[in-house]
């Protein structure tokens, strides 16, 4: 049907109109700043058929409307000062490393959520990466570089420290509607492993210096039961700072202090998220900004990826479980996202009083709404709280979900309950959703230990390093989300093939126990195991919990419910059965575990956080037998040294098929094991 002159033009003046006021209250990157470029980055190094890169850095100004149904769910930002527009606004760092002609590169986008500001760059391209990667040998081996990827990183994490190039984000206070401060409960977790420590600065100023209205609590292991230290013992320094009296006196040596009081003034920490959401959707989508400053991946990204460590794998599960991988045009932010060490944890980010740089292990921080439900992808009922819930439950509703790979090593399976990402509440498995797969690095702990150094642990450290599966992984998530190769299958304990180990909560503790026969691990001279694992409590926040407001908290775990985990059963030597056994798993010199218990002055045989153990074997029968050592020494193992070289070739050769390890890093396992003085 033809439309009447006068039809068109007050169509025309009505989509006019609907763009002029509805395209302003769009969350998005309203203005870049790119305040240095080098170019050639890394003294001009080639990356073969891509040429060199560039390095641009910056800042990102972003806009939130604080009624729009996404950005309400971020606590507090209706209370958040606003500009003319009513909008909310925040400023982060930016860094972008892109190929000089980005038309020879591959059109991807490589996001790296930074840990506590700080880049993680070197992992994956075998460098010393640094927190500004320039030189050439800071580039490393550049596998991101060689194969076109741009990468990026972005502030998000408002507790970060604005020093050593860290990225950092600047958000808003939250006050009252009356411009008075907001006030509320507040907790801080203290424990330092030296005996120096004169003073403690809160996350939050104190709403008031009266000692009455606050309380300081110390003890000297976690299972020991807190003593209240006297206002006669304690003061405050200034509003943001406590320390001991008389003055001097320093906080004992790994003791365990909690400090709970009336804080004031929250920052609204989760416009984090958002932030990552609007700064990837700009990246992606836009051609400029709001003041015509060019966006300098326009029209290039055709797939974006996320990597992330630890705690941004933390948060990278909470953007997921909150919706933030859809921008407000209902279009998908991430299209694969490759999680590492972030367990079946969130993060303490969306909340007010928020503390992001928190995390829940066995010995620390278990007061903290972290461990908190939904756990898993799939949507279902917590029989413990009755809610109704799941990470893929909003991305389901508007069709934006990515393909994830959540991959943990043991020491997330025994201090954060990682097996709760592929089961029930009660410990049931899961089948695999259709676009997540789960993996565990046996034996590993929380990053790559020192294996020549105890540090506060009774036992060596475990060097057992995951970034050859990472890598490796990494590929298979490319390919699964951009050519539709399904990729391996998840690798993790499960109770349906009998090698989940059930932990056994011990009531009125704040930990559980996995027994030692059911483990299957073997009693090896001078090595205490006491079974000690993080178990998952239903704790009480307040009603407010949902809404991010934290009304009280909790003292204990004492006679709280408990969610089922457990952890793979152990093989004769005490090494992982389950999950992606590499080299040093499959062809071991040592057992190598994810937990680790502390020494004696450290608060002795509390679990040492994220350190695993290495206890290497004895050389010979002989010596083996001599120190009643039950398993096998190197020697009746591999008889020679190139017995356990050939021992190692055909473990790579295995994981290379299992698409488990490139080839260039089997290679590298097995030039390390010709190298090693093993049975030389």
């Amino acid at each position: 049907m033809l439309l009447s002159s006068y039809m068109r033009t007050r169509l025309l003046f009505s989509l006019i109109l609907l763009i002029g006021f509805s395209y302003p209250t769009l969350a998005r990157i309203i203005r870049i700043e790119i305040t240095s470029v080098q170019s050639p980055t890394f003294e001009g190094k080639i990356f073969g058929r891509i040429g060199a890169y560039e390095k641009l850095r910056g800042k990102a100004y972003g806009e939130l409307d604080p009624n729009s149904s996404q950005n309400l769910l971020i606590p507090d930002i209706q209370l958040a000062p606003r500009n003319a527009k009513g909008m909310v606004e925040y400023a982060m760092d930016i860094y972008i490393l892109k190929p000089i002609n980005l038309a020879i590169g591959n059109h991807k986008l490589f996001l790296e959520i930074n840990n506590r500001g700080g880049k993680l760059f070197g992992g994956f391209n075998k460098s010393n990466g640094g927190n500004d990667p320039t030189t050439a040998a800071q580039a490393g081996e550049g596998f991101l570089m060689n194969m076109g990827y741009t990468l990026a990183w972005n502030g998000w994490d408002c507790s970060a420290a604005p020093s050593n190039n860290n990225l950092t984000i600047t958000v808003p206070i939250a006050r009252n509607a009356d411009g008075s401060s907001i006030t509320g409960p507040s907790y801080e977790y203290i424990s330092f492993d030296n005996a120096t420590s004169l003073t403690y600065s809160l996350a939050y100023p104190t709403a008031t210096m009266d000692q009455s209205k606050a309380t300081l609590t110390v003890r000297d292991r976690l299972g020991d039961t807190p003593s209240r230290v006297s206002s006669e013992g304690w003061e405050y320094a200034s509003d943001k700072t406590i320390r001991l009296i008389p003055a001097g006196t320093p906080f004992r040596q790994s003791a365990i202090y909690e400090f709970t009081y009336t804080a004031k003034d929250p920052v609204v920490a989760g416009i984090g998220f958002a932030a990552t959401r609007d700064f990837v959707s700009f990246l992606r989508y836009a051609k400029a900004d709001d003041f015509g400053n060019a966006n300098p991946l326009a029209g290039d990204i055709r797939y974006t990826f996320s990597y992330s460590l630890s705690q941004p794998a933390r948060y990278v599960n909470d953007f997921q479980t909150l919706g933030f991988n859809t921008d407000e045009q209902n279009r998908r932010v991430l299209d694969g996202i490759e999680n590492w060490l972030g367990g079946a944890s969130s993060i303490a980010l969306n909340y007010r009083f928020s503390q992001p740089s928190r995390t829940e292990r066995n010995r620390q921080n278990h007061l903290y709404p972290e461990g908190v439900f939904p756990f898993a992808y799939p949507i279902m009922t917590d029989p413990l709280s009755g809610k109704t819930a799941g990470r893929l439950a909003r991305c389901t509703a508007s069709n934006t979900c990515p393909k994830v790979f959540e991959i943990n090593s043991s020491n997330e399976y025994w201090v954060k309950a990682a097996s709760l990402l592929h089961t029930d509440s009660r410990g049931n498995d899961l089948p695999d959703p259709d676009n997540v797969r789960f993996y565990l690095i046996s034996g590993a702990q929380h990053g790559t230990g020192n294996e020549t150094s105890r540090g506060t642990c009774q036992q060596f450290q475990n060097s057992t390093n995951g970034e050859s599966a990472l890598r490796a992984l990494f590929i298979a998530l490319d390919d699964w989300v951009t050519k539709g190769i399904a990729p391996p299958a998840s690798k993790v304990p499960r109770k349906s093939d009998g090698t989940a180990v059930i932990a056994l909560p011990q009531p009125g503790s704040q930990t559980g126990v996995v027994p030692q026969a059911a483990l299957g691990w073997p009693t090896i001279p001078g090595v205490t195991y006491t079974g000690l694992i993080t178990t998952r409590y239903l704790l009480n926040f307040g009603p407010s919990l949902d809404q991010g407001i934290l009304t009280t908290f909790p003292t204990s775990v004492a006679n709280r419910p408990s969610y089922v985990n457990f952890v793979s059963k152990v093989d004769k030597d005490g090494n992982e059965i389950a999950g992606i056994r590499l080299p040093p798993v499959a062809v071991p010199i040592a057992t190598t575990t994810g937990w680790a218990l502390r020494r004696a002055e450290y608060g002795e045989n509390d679990g040492c956080e994220g350190a695993g153990q290495n206890i290497p074997f004895k050389a010979t029968k002989a010596e083996r037998l001599l120190a009643n050592d039950p398993r096998l020494s190197l020697q009746e193992r591999y008889q020679t040294h190139e017995g356990y070289v050939d021992a190692v070739r055909k473990s790579v050769h295995m994981l290379i098929d299992q698409r488990f390890i490139l080839d260039e890093d089997g290679q590298q396992y097995i030039k390390a094991a010709q190298a090693s003085s093993v049975l030389r």
